[in-house]
């Protein structure tokens, strides 16, 4: 199977290995997924993106203040 990088910068992994270290996760990957999955959900709100349209997903994304 096939993995999807992300690149983050060193400071915020080194932040995001000592969390998953103090928060008991088997690796900073786990604990980055839980992380991104937990937002997916807050953000759509339990929906999949097939579900939601271009216009409900920006609306939930300016509710967050994440866009204008």
């Amino acid at each position: 199977m096939f993995k999807n990088h992300v690149k983050i910068d060193d400071e915020l992994y080194a932040k995001a290995k000592r969390c998953a270290e103090l928060a008991g996760y088997s690796s900073v990957e786990e604990f980055v997924q839980h992380i991104v999955e937990k937002e997916i959900r807050q953000i759509l709100g339990g929906d999949s993106l097939e579900d939601s349209t271009p216009e409900e997903i920006k609306k939930r994304l300016q509710g967050l203040g994440y866009i204008e």
